[in-house]
């Protein structure tokens, strides 16, 4: 099984392969890079399948298996915000036109990102690319416990301390000198890591059978 586990920063993706004993990671430009070596699944941390209104059952799902941490699984991603508009006031204009919910200012930003893994799902098919959350792959890892914010000194040290526990053995190395120069973040790099065991081994996933209107699932794994 090649599983591959990838995670937005500000540059491009985080790209962590796991293959047997094989560890890798890669810092890539854009999602088709990331996604160029040979893989079996991929696990993502960005939406794939959504709907005109930007409520899905998996996200709601998901928030409620994180409380009291609900906010840490955003909503709202719909298509037309990033097709019909260019900056998130016109955005959330079109959304109240609509009847809708405003969209933060987080979730517009990931954007791009959200429209280029769209994209390229979209047109392969074929390939076995799933949408994951890292905080719920961590809570797994963590006997369903709340863990601290991964930003936090707490935090991090745990979230190193369950994926060394899962067979990171050069997280240390990854974090530090592998990571300095990329432009990713600490927590980009261990979240990457968290979608490559939902990649290599899900535990299981929230949402609908139901596809949304391009055929796309909305489904997160953990």
């Amino acid at each position: 099984m090649r599983a591959l586990g990838l995670d937005g920063f500000s540059r491009g993706w985080v790209a962590v392969l796991l293959d047997g004993d094989l560890h890798e990671i890669r810092f890539c430009c854009d999602i088709a890079d990331a996604l160029s070596v040979g893989f079996d699944r991929a696990a993502i941390d960005i939406p794939i399948g959504m709907t005109d209104d930007g409520e899905r059952a998996c996200d709601l799902l998901a928030r409620e298996r994180l409380r009291p941490h609900s906010s840490r699984v955003f909503t709202g991603a719909r298509r037309w915000l990033w097709t019909d508009f260019s900056d998130p006031d016109r955005a959330n204009r079109g959304a109240l036109q609509r009847g809708q919910k405003r969209v933060s200012r987080q979730l517009w930003h990931l954007g791009p990102k959200i429209m280029e893994v769209d994209t390229f799902v979209q047109a392969n098919r074929a390939h076995d690319i799933r949408e994951a959350h890292p905080e719920l792959v961590f809570l797994r890892l963590n006997d369903n416990k709340p863990l601290p914010p991964k930003k936090s000194v707490e935090g991090d040290s745990l979230r190193r301390k369950l994926l060394k526990r899962s067979g990171f053995r050069d997280i240390d190395r990854w974090l530090t000198a592998t990571r300095i120069g990329s432009g990713a973040k600490r927590d980009d790099v261990l979240d990457a890591c968290a979608m490559a065991i939902a990649a290599r081994e899900p535990a299981g996933s929230v949402g609908s059978p139901l596809p949304d209107a391009h055929g796309l699932p909305m489904r997160i794994w953990f």
